[in-house]
């Protein structure tokens, strides 16, 4: 016998988030928190009305849900079929070919990226006057926007379930206070039950795009359910119902708290809101609640960009995990945490993110408010719309190829009509992007942020190709998650390479 032994090949998945965590309730917890329920109501509403000057975002709101839960029907089946963290990246890859699942990996992680750390960015700005206002301290933004940062970079190295404790008692406490104002606006003496709000024809006029866009930032994270399908028990019931149970939550408590403020707020409701701004919301039901709890309104306001922070650092970094695991980026990100499970370079490598964000910011002095936390947000889904739109044509492609196991609704149905209505969601968000930044037609914001997005796409896609030429093992096996094919090699030693080959 040799004196030495032929070692086996070293398995990609030698660490793999954990299993058997998170039931129906916890996923749904990550999904709206990530939607942001009172961010949303408070923030988006009022910048909504005052942007676009419509007042119809109940029926926007009603028309994303049901765009999104026709979507979903050919989502969730993939789902049955491919359970991966990387979820977009993943049903890209094999729907519609490596190469563009890749590139949109990479617009994937920029557009959750600019909704994470421009949550820093609005904690910061609304809680300063806030702590002046009830502690008489003077504070600076980005040191605030420092203590949550901390906090998100601690739990993001943490077990996924208690994550999912901490986003569940700050996503019920908020949700509770979005009724309880919505509920207070039906009493005020201002209130007139207005059909304004649901004015299906105005999703037609002017506007009606960047009013559909500002709708879509309401429901980002809806479609992370997927994300979290390897760490889920039995994830083949429990992402379809969690995915159905967050999209009807969520337009449900949108539609009602945008009709309930807007028939309280008076004729001048569009006035109202480009004056006051996420104050709409608390002063409308301010002379019926009292000021005590209109502070705990704004306290749970802050709370929620925190748990927005808190799911979107989770859903980064599992997008990062998924990547490293396959060798698309370095193999260290594919790595987790001994005990958690917890996608650990990737959760800290966002972190540092933030960090140089806040830092940036703060020494720049550029405004947190507009330039952070509303053009971040406004970015990033108008990144994530477009992904949507991409996935939803991928599910056709992956279940041409693949027709087993699923109805024609599941396999076809759904899935085309989903792709024809996001196509125009698509097409209006970005011929009204003016619109959606509040800036001239042509100014920077307009084309940076799509160009940005272009780059990446074609980014990625090159470096597909790198590996597929250079390393094939990496390249057959991405978008398979834990079914990858490939042992060895990977980012790094596809740059090595490369720079072999320049060098010859």
């Amino acid at each position: 016998m040799s004196a030495t032994t032929t070692k086996p090949p070293q398995s990609q998945l030698s660490t793999a988030l954990a299993r058997d965590r998170l039931g129906v309730a916890a996923v749904v917890f990550f999904v709206m928190s990530a939607a942001a329920p009172l961010t949303v109501v408070a923030g988006v509403v009022p910048t909504g009305l005052a942007v676009t000057g419509l007042t119809s975002i109940s029926i926007a709101f009603v028309a994303v849900a049901v765009v999104l839960a026709i979507f979903a029907v050919g989502y969730v089946a993939m789902a049955r079929h491919i359970a991966n963290a990387g979820a977009f990246y993943a049903y890209i890859s094999q729907g519609l070919g490596r190469p563009l699942g890749v590139g949109a990996s990479w617009v994937a992680l920029l557009a959750y990226n600019m909704f994470q750390i421009a949550a820093y960015g609005g904690f910061g700005a609304i809680a300063s006057p806030l702590f002046d206002k009830w502690f008489g301290l003077d504070i600076q933004w980005w040191v605030l926007a420092l203590v949550v940062w901390a906090l998100t970079a601690v739990l993001g190295v943490r077990d996924v379930a208690v994550n999912g404790k901490v986003l569940a008692t700050l996503l019920v406490a908020e949700i509770i206070v979005v009724f309880a104002f919505s509920l207070a606006d039906l009493f005020s003496p201002n209130f007139q039950a207005s059909s304004a709000p649901v004015d299906v024809s105005s999703l037609a006029g002017a506007g009606s795009g960047a009013l559909l866009a500002m709708a879509i930032t309401g429901f980002v994270g809806f479609e992370q359910s997927v994300v979290f399908s390897e760490e889920s028990r039995d994830p083949r019931r429990t992402v379809p119902r969690a995915t159905y149970i967050a999209i009807a939550l969520i337009a449900v408590l949108y539609g009602f708290a945008a009709w309930a403020m807007i028939s309280a707020a008076g004729d001048d409701v569009v006035g109202r809101a480009g004056a006051e701004g996420p104050d709409l919301f608390f002063n409308v039901a301010s002379d019926q609640l009292g000021g005590r709890a209109v502070d705990l309104g704004y306290a749970l306001f802050l709370t929620s960009l925190i748990a927005a922070m808190i799911s979107f650092h989770n859903i980064i970094a599992r997008y990062m995990f998924s990547l490293g695991r396959e060798g698309v980026l370095p193999r260290a990100f594919g790595r987790t945490v001994p005990g958690t499970g917890a996608p650990k370079n990737g959760s800290l490598i966002q972190s540092a993110l933030g960090l140089t964000v806040i830092v940036v910011y703060a020494v720049a002095g550029w405004d947190p408010l507009v330039n952070l936390f509303f053009w971040g947000g406004s970015g990033g889904g108008i990144g994530v719309l477009l992904l949507i739109t991409l996935t939803s044509l991928a599910v056709i492609g992956y279940f041409v190829k693949h027709p087993e196991g699923e109805d024609f609704w599941h396999r076809l149905g759904a899935p085309v009509l989903g792709s024809v209505l996001l196509l125009i969601m698509s097409y209006l968000a970005l011929s009204n992007i003016a619109t959606l930044f509040g800036v001239e037609e042509g100014s920077k914001p307009t084309w940076v942020v799509p160009l940005a997005f272009a780059v990446l796409l074609i980014a990625g896609i090159a470096w597909a190709l790198v590996l597929r030429s250079s390393r094939p093992q990496v390249y057959a096996g991405i978008g398979l998650g834990a079914r990858s094919a490939a042992s060895t090699g990977g980012f790094s030693a596809a740059l090595a390479s490369t720079d072999t080959k320049d060098h010859q």
